[in-house]
């Protein structure tokens, strides 16, 4: 049974996403604010974070910031805040999706399943990458380069892997979206190309293996 942590100052909200995620079997935690969600994250291996923004005490961004330290949690970011600005500054963070308020709670529980699926399901019969120095370990989920390991945001991680796995195939951007953020994401359209260009920051001198493929998506390759 997956355990989920929702985290949110309104106990209405609360009590809605709790009635509809036990109904689908979930184990449910909850925390009023984000001093409290990082505490609860440090004792616990929850599997997924349903994260409210505005919140008394410590703001959901703060939250998830402090989390990331120590946790690759997947989390979904709750907010009436629905600026492409704050989408943006969620996915750097490293959060996996973003719900505006109001939400249905339906849609949400589609959302944690497509997240937790995803989260659990990016293995590989190839455990180890290697191309020169840059070695990619999939069922530890690391990144290295030159043996010092890159930090990644998860969905950085996902989308690395996912390129490599078909590398060499261009592949569209309906496509990678579909495979990586979920088959029922409604993200927004720059979310992806967000993600590529912090992805290739990352990667520093092997940016250029990601290869934007005009009029259609992006392709992994050896140059």
């Amino acid at each position: 049974m997956e355990h989920i942590l929702i985290v949110d100052d309104e106990q209405d909200i609360c009590k809605l996403v709790e009635k509809y995620a036990k109904f689908e079997g979930y184990e449910i935690s909850s925390a009023s604010n984000g001093i409290e969600a990082v505490e609860k994250c440090r004792e616990t291996n929850y599997d997924i974070v349903i994260m409210d923004v505005m919140m008394p005490e410590l703001d959901g961004f703060s939250a998830v910031s402090a989390i990331r330290k120590f946790s690759n949690v997947p989390v979904i970011m709750l907010s009436a805040r629905g600026e492409e600005y704050d989408k943006i500054h969620g996915f750097e963070l490293g959060i996996d999706d973003y719900v505006v308020k109001p939400f249905s709670p339906k849609e949400l529980m589609m959302r944690v399943s497509a997240v937790l699926k995803r989260s659990k399901g990016l293995q590989s019969e190839e455990e180890i990458y290697t191309y020169k120095d840059l070695q990619i370990n999939f069922k530890a989920r690391t990144v290295s380069i030159a043996g010092e390991r890159l930090t990644l945001s998860p969905k950085e991680y996902e989308l690395l892997f996912y390129l490599v796995h078909n590398k060499g195939i261009a592949l569209t951007r309906n496509q990678i979206l579909s495979d990586v953020w979920g088959y029922d994401y409604f993200g927004f359209d720059r979310t992806l190309d967000t993600h590529i260009k912090l992805l290739r920051k990352s990667l520093g001198a092997y940016a250029d293996c990601i290869v934007t493929v005009r009029g259609v998506g992006y392709r992994f390759e050896e140059t």
